[in-house]
């Protein structure tokens, strides 16, 4: 059934686990109506459900593989025939692989990288340019600490959310003329499933640092509805990163390699 053509609909990728979960819910106690997508339909049901009950708002679920080409185009005419004008994108799906870059399957990297980057890029240009059709509109994007240094480790992954840390200011820059705002959100390491779906053992460092997901999606969205170009939430992360401009590349990328390892 189409719903009214109101620009109240915030999209949020990667809604069966994590920040995804925490987004919807922060943003639903806000009365904004939703639409979820990630792959797993079971907890996108379950947290529908929630939501629904808990604030009275719209929730639509939408299945979908995000780690493939041409998933932007596909996702919008979905909500097209809904009648669905999304005025808020988070860009949240996204995962990290652990481990020797050559001891990884290459397909594995591969699909990793489609869905950091690629996916992010297609989803972003497709909303953002209806966005700045209207005059109006917000984009988070979700990168990480890691994109300010080289990770042995995590060698692809940081590298691919370099790319949306850079992608992001600069769009936060080429589109605030047009309306809308993009602001990327940068996390150290949080209680989320990262870690499980990496393939590490929490470390004693990330132990000692780790953030709680509520209160990382929540820096992020205040950030985003301040208009913030980029944020990194709290103050370890932010001193990690600010100390990492002082410190010479060679050394910095053998601590991040050394703080990695169990």
């Amino acid at each position: 059934m189409p719903f009214p053509p109101i620009q109240n609909w915030a999209l949020i990728t990667g809604t069966s686990s994590g920040f995804g979960v925490d987004y919807a819910r922060q943003l639903a106690a806000q009365g904004k109506s939703l639409i979820l997508a990630a792959r797993s339909l079971e907890p996108m049901q379950a947290l529908a459900d929630e939501l629904r009950a808990a604030h009275g708002v719209q929730v639509v679920v939408e299945t979908i593989d995000l780690a493939r080409p041409g998933v932007g185009a596909e996702l919008k005419s979905r909500l097209d025939a809904r009648g669905i004008v999304v005025d808020l994108l988070i860009n949240n799906a996204g995962y990290g692989l652990f481990g020797d870059f050559l001891d990884q399957p290459l397909e594995r990297t591969l699909d990793m990288l489609q869905l950091n980057m690629l996916s992010l890029t297609e989803l972003t240009h497709v909303f953002a340019d209806d966005m700045a059709r209207r005059g109006g509109g917000r984009i988070l994007l979700v990168s990480s600490i890691g994109a300010y240094q080289a990770t042995p480790g995590y060698a692809a992954y940081s590298a691919s959310k370099a790319y949306v840390l850079l992608f992001g200011e600069a769009l936060h820059e080429e589109l605030a003329a047009r309306g809308v705002t993009v602001t990327v959100l940068s996390p150290g390491i949080t209680a989320t499933r990262f870690l499980a779906v990496s393939g590490q053992r929490p470390t004693l460092y990330q132990r000692l640092v780790m953030m709680r997901s509520d209160a990382v999606a929540r820096i992020g969205l205040r950030a985003l509805a301040a208009g913030r170009a980029s944020i990194v939430p709290g103050w370890s992360n932010a001193l990690t990163v600010f100390l990492n401009r002082l410190t010479p590349r060679i050394f910095e990328r053998k601590l991040a390699g050394l703080l990695m390892q169990n």
